[in-house]
């Protein structure tokens, strides 16, 4: 019988995640089902837990669940403690297990792109959930200097507060959206701005040699504004593929190319 595999949330109809989870297995020969589970906004435990109770071997979780899905799990990893959130879950004799492979899927597509990490400053715009679950992974990859840009200055002061001795080998800075200026490897725009499209305007003060958009398939002024000054780009859908491997790698001991599925 296939191993079974899926992915919850709510909504889910626009989950990916189901047809990469069966490229990845036409790739590596692993007989899979992937299904996408609709869970009501109070039934996710029962949910999560109907599934491993039928030999469910792991399930992804999207919007809104993963602070939920951390909160359930005995046994989590580094990069998920950090990032205070789960999207990836397994049962191990009997216990729970969580991880966050958002942040490496960062990591990975923006190697895929061959563009540099190691010893690089990099402006993250927006502190959200987003932005904390990728400042481990991107420290793990050698950043030099992660600063974060917020409209409520505030909430990123927290952030780099709360994640700080996580990330000692790291220099990690707040500042407010209408101060953003400096130069930086690296900009990633991690707001909901390009969901929204309310316009986030870069300005001429601030300079970068890339910028990577955490959304895909939607206008970004982000991009537009990046692409106006001949900076390389790209859209998340890199990091949608990334992360996805990554939790197969995880379940499946076996994690093929990221650039074969872009």
């Amino acid at each position: 019988m296939s191993k079974q595999f899926a992915v919850i949330g709510n909504p889910i109809e626009q989950s990916r995640s189901p047809e990469l989870h069966h490229a990845f297995a036409a790739k590596t020969g692993i007989d899979l089902n992937y299904s996408k589970r609709l869970a009501p906004l109070d039934g996710f435990e029962a949910n999560i837990q109907e599934f491993f109770a039928h030999g469910g071997i792991g399930m992804n979780v999207t919007v809104p669940f993963k602070e939920q899905a951390f909160a359930q799990c005995q046994v989590l990893s580094e990069r998920a403690k950090i990032a205070k959130a789960v999207n990836t879950l397994w049962m191990k004799n009997g216990v729970l297990h969580g991880d966050n492979t958002d942040g490496q899927g960062l990591v990975d597509a923006i190697r895929a792109l061959n563009w540099p990490l190691e010893n690089t400053n990099i402006l993250i715009i927006g502190a959200g959930g987003a932005t904390r679950g990728v400042i481990y992974p991107l420290a793990q990859a050698g950043a030099k200097k992660i600063v974060i840009a917020n409209r409520t200055l505030a909430r990123a002061e927290q952030l780099v507060a709360d994640l700080q001795d996580a990330v000692a080998q790291l220099e990690l800075q707040a500042i407010s959206l209408e101060h953003l200026a400096g130069e930086f490897d690296l900009v990633i725009n991690a707001t909901s701005a390009s969901l929204s499209g309310d316009a986030l305007l870069l300005p001429e003060a601030l300079q970068f040699n890339y910028a990577y958009e955490m959304a895909y398939g939607k206008p970004s002024s982000f991009l537009d504004q990046a692409k106006a000054r001949a900076v390389p780009t790209s859209e998340g859908f890199g990091m949608l593929v990334g992360q996805a491997l990554e939790s197969f790698s995880i379940w499946n001991g076996i994690k093929p190319d990221l650039k074969d599925f872009l």
